[in-house]
């Protein structure tokens, strides 16, 4: 069923990516849990679409124990080992061993700065870019902020936190605005 309403191209793709971008996407995120959530999709898309993760993001919540930082912390070896027979998931070593070390980075970094949302927005001074891009041909890949961010991530001891994916990351978690400016969400 047509809606009309005008969209950022990309979300024209699939109904999973239109709800995405019309609920989701470009919503400033404070919540801990769900930043570190974003953060760790963001890497497990590297190489693949978009909607790629979507589709698998609840079959994540399970196995990731919703993203609570402290149990991600904690898994076991032989857990991580285990997902890479889940077709529910990306399965990438790589990218699943960085899950549980973003969550040791994370935790080392709450506890260091207090709050992994106070840090992570600092990087706009705590409020929303917004840009007013007419075209999705002008919005970039990433910027100085993400290269900031990921430059300070990857410090952290961070992984599958580079300059493209801070940038995503910021856009998904609304510290940068880049519906289009014809997007109804603009």
């Amino acid at each position: 069923m047509a809606d009309h309403l005008t969209r950022c191209s990309w979300a024209a793709g699939s109904e999973i990516e239109r709800d995405y971008h019309d609920t989701e996407w470009g919503v400033p995120l404070h919540d801990e849990r769900l930043l570190f959530e974003c953060l760790i999709l963001e890497g497990a898309q590297a190489g693949l679409s978009w909607r790629t993760v979507l589709v698998k993001r609840e079959r994540y919540r399970e196995v990731f124990h919703d993203f609570d930082i402290a149990r991600v912390a904690a898994m076991k070896d032989r857990e991580l080992e285990k997902l890479m027979l889940d077709a529910g998931i990306v399965r990438n070593r790589l990218k699943l061993s960085s899950t549980r070390g973003n969550a040791q980075a994370a935790l080392k970094l709450i506890d260091e700065v207090g709050s992994l949302d106070a840090h992570l927005w600092s990087f706009v001074d705590g409020k929303p870019v917004k840009n007013r891009w007419r075209d999705r041909s002008q919005v970039p890949a990433s910027t100085p902020l993400s290269d900031r961010m990921s430059k300070d991530l990857k410090k952290r001891g961070f992984r599958f936190v580079g300059t493209t994916i801070c940038y995503a990351f910021m856009q998904a978690t609304g510290m940068v605005d880049d519906h289009i400016t014809t997007c109804f969400r603009h």
